[in-house]
């Protein structure tokens, strides 16, 4: 991670000769709240302006509570842990090998039984659909050979280069949050982030921590004034999964024409580049693969529930058959995804349009209200993209807040999934008709959690930055 050339200063220091009983004072003066601890936040609304928070630091030493290296210890050592104390493996339950450990309810399985087609001679793209943008399969199968085939030592290996990753995350959201309120703010962030269980548990299930890195680093970019740099990052990201495109959206919102369409160039020559060896690699099965996620049934949504979908986001089992990729599991849609796109694509030139907070705060929010737009249009969910969504409400909204709608949403989303569908999904995938109550629940409330914060953003972009 790049640092600026200027350290950001947390505020002017306090004269020597000043005493408590006259910083009182000065500060009641000012209007300013007390300052009983290490720091004083601001946590009145999400529209408050983002310069540093009014904010102290004692004693930033070693072993303090900012110290980031402490931080960057206790973040590895515990998923060193938990990775020594329930190691992936597979085991033999009545003839078929079942899957145990930190990984159970993860993916890394169904990756590594694509990687492992690789010993009959067969890759993904050129004999096979797979529905992954091309980073993926190509970490996972490097993953594979170093791991000689063994399950145990690739999900292991796999998970310690995600964990990697996600240590990039710890220190973005630490280097945002400085840029937006203050250094001591960005390591509040930061160990907020490292707190936080869904982080940890999704590090340990799918590729999303690589995804949320590359979202991130372009962030960091954007407001680094790195725009080729940014390009990149988001250029990686979709070729890891195709959402850090929306955020060239942020670009074109808050950067010159210039730097908005160097950064556009670099994404998108970048992105069709990797697309285009997908094609020229597996030219009979590209099609199929680029498109299979967007032939999937509804699947734990709103748009599911209207539906009458209780299934997961799940493939069928044939990919030989290019054909297969454009199978619908389950009820087609009630409502048209045309009309459902428009409506979305209305609400997000809606927030373009009318946006008048220019700051790198609104930069930031304008990112995360996009994200939030592009997950609510979705006709699916999955548990594993709250790897991006949580540090995206650290970084936006008042410490208190951002932490407990993080919170909120990890409940309800692993209430979902696995508990919901572990315990009451056939063998089909779909849940039981009892469960479908749960179900919904579960759905409405994530929907709410997801549709208050945009509200919030929104309102908060609508406001003009404070003088």
């Amino acid at each position: 991670m790049s640092k600026r050339n200027t350290p950001h200063s947390p505020g002017p220091s306090l004269p020597q000769s000043e005493t408590g009983e006259d910083r009182g004072k000065r500060r009641a003066a000012s209007g300013a709240p007390h300052e009983s601890g290490a720091y004083v936040w601001s946590d009145s609304s999400v529209g408050h302006e983002s310069q540093p928070l009014a904010m102290r630091e004692r004693g930033r030493g070693e072993g303090s509570f900012p110290d980031f290296r402490l931080l960057v210890y206790l973040f590895v050592g515990l998923r060193l842990i938990l990775l020594l104390a329930h190691p992936p493996t597979l085991i033999q339950t009545g003839g078929a090998l079942v899957e145990r450990g930190l990984t159970e309810y993860g993916d890394f399985l169904y990756h590594f039984g694509v990687a492992d087609t690789s010993r009959i001679g067969l890759l993904p793209y050129r004999d096979f659909w797979y529905e992954y943008p091309p980073l993926i399969p190509l970490l996972s199968g490097a993953v594979y050979g170093l791991s000689r085939g063994d399950f145990a030592a690739y999900a292991s290996l796999l998970a310690l280069i995600l964990t990697g990753f996600d240590v990039g995350n710890l220190a973005l959201v630490r280097h945002i949050g400085a840029r937006l309120r203050g250094p001591a703010a960005g390591d509040v962030a930061a160990w907020l982030y490292g707190l936080m269980a869904a982080p940890l548990v999704l590090a340990f299930w799918n590729f999303e921590a690589l995804v949320a890195f590359w979202a991130l680093l372009s962030l960091a970019f954007m407001l680094d004034g790195r725009d080729k740099a940014a390009g990149v990052a988001i250029g990686l990201g979709a070729l890891s999964k195709l959402v850090p495109l929306v955020l060239l959206g942020v670009v074109w919102r808050f950067k010159t024409p210039r730097a908005a369409l160097q950064t556009s160039a670099v994404a998108l020559i970048l992105t069709a580049a990797g697309l285009a060896g997908v094609v020229a690699f597996g030219p009979r099965y590209a099609l199929p693969s680029l498109s299979a996620q967007w032939n999937k049934a509804s699947f734990q949504t709103v748009w599911a529930l209207i539906d009458g979908n209780t299934i997961t986001g799940a493939f069928g089992p044939d990919r030989r058959d290019p054909r297969a990729a454009a199978e619908m599991r389950g009820n087609p849609p009630a409502v048209p995804p045309l009309l459902r796109t428009v409506a979305f694509a209305g609400l997000g030139i809606a927030t373009f349009a009318l946006t008048r907070r220019r700051d790198e705060a609104g930069m930031v929010r304008f990112a995360a209200l996009t994200i939030v737009i592009v997950y609510l249009w979705s006709a699916g969910w999955s548990t594993q993209w709250q790897a991006l969504l949580v540090p995206l409400l650290l970084l936006t909204l008042p410490v208190r807040t951002g932490a407990l709608a993080a919170l909120a949403l990890a409940v309800v989303s692993v209430a979902e999934y696995p508990l919901l569908y572990a315990r009451a999904a056939g063998p089909d995938g779909a849940l039981r008709p009892e469960a479908a109550p749960l179900l919904a629940l579960t759905v409405l409330a994530r929907t709410a959690i997801l549709a208050g914060w945009g509200a919030a953003l929104f309102h908060a972009l609508r406001r003009e930055a404070d003088a």
